[in-house]
């Protein structure tokens, strides 16, 4: 354990840091399967709101720092795809 005050502060917002990143990488995660699922289903307005909602958290995932944006767009990018191959059908 750390003697120092500011090794001890740093402990503290490493742990808050990491649950709350845990928590929006989980988010981002269920986000994208319910896309995929979605973009499976066949359904293809249901599965544009869906991605739509998909962007959004990846988008603020992104400006949390939790994910890079080029991650963010590759992923996007790829659902976006898969949704035009769909209506493209």
């Amino acid at each position: 354990m750390a003697n120092i005050k500011s090794a001890m502060k740093r402990i503290r917002t490493n742990e808050k840091r990491r649950v709350r990143n845990a928590a929006v990488r989980s988010a981002v995660r269920g986000s994208i399967k319910t896309a995929r699922t979605a973009i499976e289903g066949g359904q293809a307005n249901q599965a544009r709101e869906t991605l739509q909602r998909t962007i959004q958290t990846l988008d603020k995932a992104v400006t949390k720092g939790v994910i890079h944006k080029n991650t963010a767009a590759r992923k996007k990018s790829r659902l976006t795809r898969q949704l035009n191959a769909l209506a493209s059908r």
